[in-house]
Order: C-alpha cells, then structure tokens, then sequence
C-alpha cells in the first residue's frame, strides 16, 4: 500500500479552497491502494493532524513525519495547493531535490503557466488567438491613455501569479483602472492588463490517461456576477456549468485540439484545466491553464469527469500511478 501525502492550504488567497480540495481527495481516495495522509502547509507551518486531533509537525529536510513513534516516509505526494506554492513550482523543486514523486508538473511548467503574462505569450506561438494585453511590474508607472489605446475599456486587472481571480477587478474607466492596479499589486509583483472579450467563457479539461492526453470535455460557466470572480466561484447560487457547452461544433471541436496542443506543448502532467472566452463570432481565445485545478464537490474537473461516466475515484487513482511511473 502506497502511502500518499496530500499536500493542501498554501499561502495565497485560495488557502481554504485548496483544504476542500485536498479533504474531497482524501475521502475519494481508494483506500485499498492508497494510506492518504492530510499535509496542511501554511508559511513555515508544515503539519498532518491525526484522527485524534493530535497535531504532528512534517520535517522539511527529508519531508517525513514522525507519529506514534513511527517515522513515516512518502511514496508520493498529491499537490492540492491551488496558488504558491504549490502550483508555482515551489513544491516541485522542493520535492525534485529529495527525489520525492508528485502529481502534475514539474518546476519549470508550473512557473511558466502560474504567471499569466508569459504564458499568454507562450500559447501565442501555437497560433491561438489570446485577448490583447499590457504587463507591468510593481512601481512602473501606468499610463491610462495607453491602456485605453491597447486594451480599450473595459478591461480586466489581473495579478500576474495568482488563482481563482483573486485580485482580478473589470474596469470601465481610468478612475476604476488606478483602484484596480493598486488592489492586483497587493497580490503580486506584476499585473497584466487584458483587453474585455464579449463572449461565453468556457472550460475544457485536459487527463494524462493510459498514455494519452484526453481532452475531457467543454463546459460553459454562467456567473450571477458581472464575471466569473472568486465569490461566484465558490458559491453555488452564483454561478452555474452547462456541459457540453452550447457552442457551435467547429468552436467545440477547436477547443478541444487546443487544449491537447497547450497541454502537450507545456509539457502538463496529471489533470489541468485550460479557459476560454468564445466570442461571437465563434473564435475561442485562450485566457489561462490551471495545472492544479480545483477538486472540490463543486469544481469543473469532478463535473467534467462525471459527466463523461468516469469514475473519479478511478481517475485518481490513474494519476497518482502515473506520477510513481
């Protein structure tokens, strides 16, 4: 029996997402396989909680953890930190320097598509079409009339390296544009300035699954918000999934060779899951890839792959092999 740490919380806005992520893996998990074991990592805090509350410290220099006078070492681990860092490559290091294996990418395919600029430049080169955008670092001044002229109103404000569009803000002038700025930079170093695509926003996720990388499905989400914002995210009133997307054929069909040609490209390990504004006009426009994707009860992944009448216990159990291959 292979023991698994689940790896969960991390140190960004999507700390309490990630716990339910991790907890839906740990209760889904086949325990005839698999001794799961909850890792809550918050800053310097590194801790698993045994079932009588008692709470046990990880040591980080060989990632063991030591209860009931057993020292236990991991077969592998399951990252379920959405955010740093765990979807940034910070863990993957980490784990690449003890030799340690682990679910989904590796350092360089996670840092590249965690920062959302570069890895808009990157799935630019495949010919995919991506919103027209500015990137600025902290302290570079912001010139609203280049906005304007670029981007045009309104736009969105993003943090270049964050998830579940925390930060994110649509802006519909100059005065919103400064608020924005300054909120985004609170989550991060660089912000990207993306031009407003009227359209549907969809989702297609993307399994390594019996040495095949399968495009799994496309889902249409409809916020109750103006856009699809962390609230709405994580409130089952405010938003909803349609699947398969009401989108024509050709722009399904489109989405799904994308998302194969992105995943393969990045070189994407495991599950992620790849957004899309689809605009009148039919054209689907890549906005960002999540390689930890959410895994929550009511997340895309578990959706997509329930729709398609897999099983999810199946599904992690295949992804966790694939990562001790």
């Amino acid at each position: 029996m292979k023991k698994v740490a689940i790896v969960a919380g991390g140190n960004s806005g999507e700390h309490d997402i990630s716990l339910l992520s991790a907890k839906n893996v740990f209760d889904i998990l086949d325990k005839r396989l698999f001794k799961p074991y909850l890792i809550h990592i918050k800053g310097v805090d590194w801790t698993c909680t045994a079932e009588d509350g008692t709470v046990y410290s990880i040591d980080k220099n060989d990632f063991s953890l030591t209860m009931a006078n057993e020292k236990i070492f991991f077969d592998v681990v399951f990252i379920a930190i959405h955010g740093t860092p765990g979807e940034d490559g910070k863990l993957q290091g980490y784990f690449d320097m003890l030799n340690i294996p682990y679910t989904g990418c590796d350092l360089f395919t996670s840092a590249l598509t965690f920062n959302k600029y570069f890895c808009n430049l990157t799935v630019a080169k495949l010919g995919i079409p991506i919103a027209a955008s500015l990137h600025f670092y902290k302290g570079t001044p912001i010139n609203a009339e280049n906005v304007r002229q670029v981007c045009g109103f309104p736009c969105f404000v993003k943090p270049c390296n964050s998830g579940s569009s925390v930060g994110v803000s649509k802006v519909h002038n100059e005065e919103e544009l400064y608020r924005a700025t300054t909120e985004a930079f609170k989550h991060d170093k660089q912000i990207l300035i993306e031009a407003y695509l009227a359209g549907k926003e969809v989702t297609c996720g993307v399994l390594e699954s019996k040495g095949e990388i399968v495009p799994l499905t496309v889902t249409e989400i409809i916020s109750e918000n103006e856009f699809y914002d962390f609230e709405s995210k994580y409130t089952d009133n405010l938003h909803s999934m349609v699947t398969p997307a009401p989108i024509s054929k050709e722009a399904f069909q489109k989405i799904m060779d994308f998302s194969k040609k992105i995943f393969l490209f990045l070189d994407c390990k495991g599950v992620a899951r790849i957004d899309y504004i689809v605009t009148a006009d039919g054209t689907p426009y890549f906005l960002e890839i999540n390689t930890i994707p959410g895994q929550t009860a009511m997340s895309i992944i578990p959706h997509q792959i329930e729709y398609l009448g897999k099983e999810l216990q199946e599904t992690y159990t295949e992804i966790i092999t694939n990562a001790l291959l």
